[in-house]
């Protein structure tokens, strides 16, 4: 930061305009301020990535939490505990969604490593292996959610707990949804950013 005093606040204004610097604390004496360089989008995109990948572990989580009895169930270990919660049986789309959260930690390597070829790797892997099973089983879902919604008569309609699991993982689906369309995009951007870098260097 330059080392000259702004000795009144029109100045201050003015050097913040043109230098295009954020204060983060403002103050009646124009001196006293404390001036950061805005942070690049770069960094922000690596952050956000951080978050999203954190969101889609914990989703995992739940998702195996959900899968521990039918798990239990094929090692041959009986808890009566677990199999009073009559959780129900899962399909195929769960454990290949579960799966495909293990790509996450590729993604963690791809952004700490800053490497590209990495983060295209796990942006492939999370369209197939995260993206396609939630679509899926929006469609599977649907027409159960739908008579839940519409129809008087509830009583065909799977309920756990004295709740719609149509409902339940339709919400799950949302969830899910958000955290994969935001990893993608800023992947994307990641990536791009990266190979213009290459390129850069290349020449």
């Amino acid at each position: 930061m330059a080392n000259f005093d702004l000795t009144s606040s029109m100045e201050a204004l003015f050097y913040l305009e043109k230098t295009q610097v954020k204060y983060s604390h403002v103050d009646m004496n124009p001196s006293e301020w404390t001036l950061k360089k805005p942070v690049s989008p770069h960094v922000l995109n690596k952050s956000r990535l951080r978050k999203c990948i954190f969101c889609h572990l914990l989703l995992a989580l739940l998702m195996l939490t959900k899968l521990m009895p039918d798990i239990f169930d094929r090692l041959d270990i009986f808890i009566l505990e677990i199999e009073e919660l009559e959780v129900p049986v899962p399909h195929k789309w769960e454990y290949i969604w579960l799966l495909g959260s293990i790509a996450s930690f590729l993604g963690l390597s791809a952004i700490k490593k800053n490497r590209s070829i990495l983060l295209q790797v796990y942006f492939v892997l999370i369209n197939l292996l995260s993206t396609v099973p939630v679509l899926l089983a929006t469609m599977i879902n649907f027409s159960e959610f739908w008579t839940f919604c519409t129809a008087d008569d509830v009583d065909k309609v799977a309920m756990w707990q004295g709740y719609p699991v149509s409902g339940l993982w339709y919400i799950f689906l949302l969830l899910a949804m958000q955290v994969h369309v935001f990893t993608l995009l800023f992947a994307w951007r990641l990536i791009v950013v990266w190979k213009d870098r290459s390129t850069k260097k290349q020449q």
